[in-house]
This record gives structure tokens, sequence and C-alpha cells, in this order.
């Protein structure tokens, strides 16, 4: 039984976290670094317009998790030097519980960018990438990333790979903005932006839930199951280990 029906197929949807990028490269790496960095760079950047509207939306969704009993550390709202302690507290929380709030993968984002700028950080995939996104760009798909973490994060990973810059075989990349990776009606708003329906996709994620959505709204979808991973979804579907077979020479 062939994994997908290559025929309609204009282009590939790619997952990150468990998918292109080991898990651990996103855990015990890029987390921790933007959890550590996070209240040095809050300070040196409150008086940023864009940096104080996301502290604004972090209070907001602080209120919603007091609200709703998830137990957020205590925010302070007495001088500016407490409240930048409070957001950089809630966000190290937020970090913790692998929140995949707008805000916060913002945050991430322009902190990473700081690392990946001073050499501190390197954008790390699976060796089977590289050759796989030079393969499917001269088969003339269309790749595009779609990720939970920002548009930013995502450049920053591709653009600093040890082997060599991978953003010039990537399209497009899309994040949280375009809805959440559960819901059909983001693969369809990605598919429209693309300019391809969504039966032209393969989509390929580590997760079940994205798996569904995107078959949800019309796309083909492959489950990956690198190393340690063991994501199930809805129904039967095709699992891969690497992407040599997809598409090969």
């Amino acid at each position: 039984m062939p994994l997908f029906d290559e025929t309609p197929v204009r282009a590939i949807l790619l997952d990150i976290e468990g998918t292109t990028t080991p898990v651990d490269f996103v855990t015990t790496t890029l987390f921790p670094y933007a959890s550590r960095k996070l209240e040095t760079f809050l300070r040196e950047n409150s008086r940023n317009p864009e940096i104080r509207a996301i502290l604004e939306d972090l209070r907001g969704l602080h209120q919603r998790d007091e609200r709703s009993e998830l137990g957020p550390p205590q925010w302070h709202d007495g001088s500016e030097q407490e409240q930048l302690h409070s957001s950089a507290t809630y966000g190290q929380w937020l970090i913790a519980r692998d929140s995949k709030c707008t805000p916060l993968k913002t945050l991430q984002g322009k902190i990473w960018q700081q690392g990946y700028a001073s050499g501190e950080l390197k954008g790390e995939v699976y060796p089977d990438v590289p050759p796989a996104l030079e393969r499917w760009k001269r088969h003339g798909k269309r790749i595009c990333i779609y990720s939970s973490g920002s548009v930013l994060a995502q450049r920053l990973l591709f653009g600093s790979v040890r082997t060599g810059d991978l953003t010039p075989y990537i399209a497009s990349f899309f994040d949280t903005q375009v809805g959440t990776k559960t819901e059909a009606e983001s693969y369809r708003r990605i598919g429209a932006s693309a300019g391809y329906e969504p039966t032209q996709f393969l989509f390929l994620s580590d997760a079940g839930k994205e798996i569904d959505a995107a078959r949800a709204a019309g796309m083909q979808a492959l489950l990956c199951r690198r190393g340690g991973t063991s994501g199930t979804a809805e129904g039967a579907v095709q699992t891969v280990h690497h992407f040599n077979d997809i598409f090969p020479e």
C-alpha cells in the first residue's frame, strides 16, 4: 500500500518539533534558554512599544488563568520593576507548561533571535531533512512550515542549521496567527494563503490531533514517528520514520 497518493500533491506542509527537529532540542535547549534570558530581555526592552503590548497581553492571560484556577504565580502590580518581574515569572511558568499562547511565542522568538545572532544557539534538524527539502524543491513542490513557534523563530531555526541555511527551500512559514494546529480551519487558511486547495497538500506531523485536523480540511497527512515519539490519530493513517520515501529520487 502506498504511503499516499502522490498525483495531486503540489505542496508539502511540515510540523517542526518531532518532525523536522528533535523534541530534545526544543525542550532542553530552546525552552531553557528563553526561560533564563526572559527577565533580562524584558528589562532591557521594557520601553519598546511592541514589548509593552505583549506584557499587557500576558497580564490578560494571567487573569484568565487565575479565573480558571490554574494556579499561575502571583502577579504584583506595584512598581514597574515588580510588574516586569511578575511578567517574567509568569512567562517562565508558561514555558514550563509548554504553552502555545501567541504572546509567549513572540517573546521566545525575539529572545532566541539574540541567541542565534550571538552564536549561542544553532538550529537543529534530523539528518534526512536537508536532502529532503532540496529534493522536494527540485521536484517542484512548494514547501511550507507550520508551527506553534513564531514565524521569526522558525526562520531562525532553519536559517542557522550547521549544514547550511535551509530557508531558501521553504516558500512559506505559518504560526498560530493563522489558527491553532488542531483546528481544520487553520489548514484551509494555509491552503488559501499558499494558493492551493487543501487536497493538493501533504502534511507531516508527529501529533495525532494535528493530523486529524489537516485531514478534516481535506489534506493528505502522514504521522511522523521519529525515535521516541508515539503520536496517534483517529482512523487509518500511514506512518513514516524518515523523509527518504517521500518523493524519492
